[in-house]
């Protein structure tokens, strides 16, 4: 089985599908725009063969270099699980005859009104949402879709470029810093607590599911720089508060033409119980969540997904035993980490239960909270029982702190 994995070193979490690609026997060619001299040890010896790209965004010219790089060399497959590379990987596809997801079936996961079109003429409840290319038509746009708000890139990816806009005023500052974006997705604002809906899929089939809640939405988040952001991991796939969001999510996938790989979509619980479907993504989700989901089932879902494209087979566990959590701590302050306090009293109390600390070390400069959602290190953990792992998570908020000056 030989496999072309598009950037397989970045984002970082892109290793370790690389890692499970070779793991379930694949002969991995990797096609990115790191330099090869730049390529961790560890990633090279899962690596079969390695084409380097100026740029994995400039579809047209990779396209081109990699056709002279295989010859006459076809792969079985070909994949990828970052976003902005998700149609350059279904363009090869088509033009080497591989299976996969087509052209047409990446356009509705990745044009944010498409894909709300597509799931609307289902049947199921879209924000209402409208297509601009202009700051007029943004404007326009109002009328239809009403206050308060989003603007979003059509093609985005994650919260980049996202605002709320809650009159005219802030839409013309949300449009003046979205300027850069070709067109953008208007959209009506949804109240209420915000979830997403993970799968792996084989043919269209979800054969592992998982679903996490944002502590609090991520817009907020995005907002304060002194929230630490929570994503904690459900165990119970049927509990109450997501049964609906699961089932939408099922209905999105079918709506959409889902064939094999991660997905990740994001929907919103209204104050009514209501299921609103947000957006979703043919690709793995990132901000850790493939490890909070890997610590709440206690098994390696980057090798299941690629057990589950190269082979379709899946042999993951059918049940979770833990909730799941995962705390994104920002530090006080500019400039350097130069203090961190109550880490030793953090792990006395809930030693058990961490999986990872990783946070940045004294010395080291922050990162920029705006954009990155991973912030200035994380904690991650889990608890059989909800409720402890809340308290958890809600503890490392406060109780662990960085501080940089």
């Amino acid at each position: 089985m030989d496999v072309l994995f598009l950037s397989p070193a970045y984002p970082p979490e892109m290793m370790a599908f690389t890692r499970g690609l070779a793991e379930v026997g694949a002969a991995v060619w990797g096609v990115g725009d790191t330099p090869r001299a730049q390529l961790s040890p560890e990633l090279r010896r899962h690596l079969a063969d390695y084409l380097h790209v100026p740029s994995t965004l400039a579809t047209e010219d990779v396209m081109a270099r990699v056709h002279e790089w295989l010859g006459n060399r076809v792969p079985d497959r070909i994949e990828s699980n970052w976003e902005p590379v998700t149609e350059l990987a279904a363009a090869l596809r088509a033009r080497y005859g591989v299976p996969g997801l087509s052209i047409d079936t990446v356009l509705g996961f990745r044009d944010k009104v498409v894909m709300r079109e597509r799931v609307a003429a289902a049947g199921l409840r879209v924000p209402r949402t409208v297509r601009a290319a202009t700051e007029t038509e943004a404007r326009e746009a109002v009328e239809f879709v009403g206050f308060p708000l989003i603007i979003k890139p059509v093609a985005g990816a994650g919260s980049a470029d996202t605002w709320r806009c809650n009159d005219f005023a802030e839409l013309d500052r949300a449009l003046a810093a979205t300027r850069h974006v070709a067109e953008v997705s208007v959209e009506e604002f949804i109240v209420g607590d915000e979830y997403t809906y993970e799968t792996i899929c084989i043919d269209g089939r979800p054969v592992h599911e998982s679903s996490t809640r944002y502590l609090p939405n991520v817009l907020d988040a995005r907002r304060h720089q002194w929230i630490s952001p929570i994503i904690m991991g459900i165990r119970d796939m049927n509990a109450p508060a997501i049964r609906a969001g699961v089932e939408l999510g099922r209905a999105v996938l079918k709506a959409l033409g889902m064939g094999t790989g991660f997905t990740h979509m994001e929907w919103y619980r209204t104050p009514k119980g209501e299921a609103v479907f947000g957006e979703v993504a043919c690709r793995s989700p990132g901000a850790l969540m493939v490890d909070v989901m890997c610590a709440a089932a206690d098994h390696d879902l980057y090798r299941e997904w690629a057990r589950a494209v190269c082979w379709s087979d899946f042999r993951g566990p059918t049940e979770r035993p833990y909730n799941s959590a995962v705390v994104f701590k920002r530090a006080r302050g500019e400039g350097r980490i130069r203090a961190i306090h109550g880490v030793e009293g953090y792990r006395r109390r809930f030693g058990p239960w961490i999986v990872r600390e990783d946070l940045l070390p004294v010395g080291a400069p922050r990162r920029d909270w705006q954009q990155t959602f991973l912030s200035d290190g994380h904690v991650l953990v889990r608890h059989p029982d909800w409720a402890a792992t809340l308290e958890m998570a809600v503890a490392a908020t406060t109780d662990i702190q960085l501080d940089a000056g």
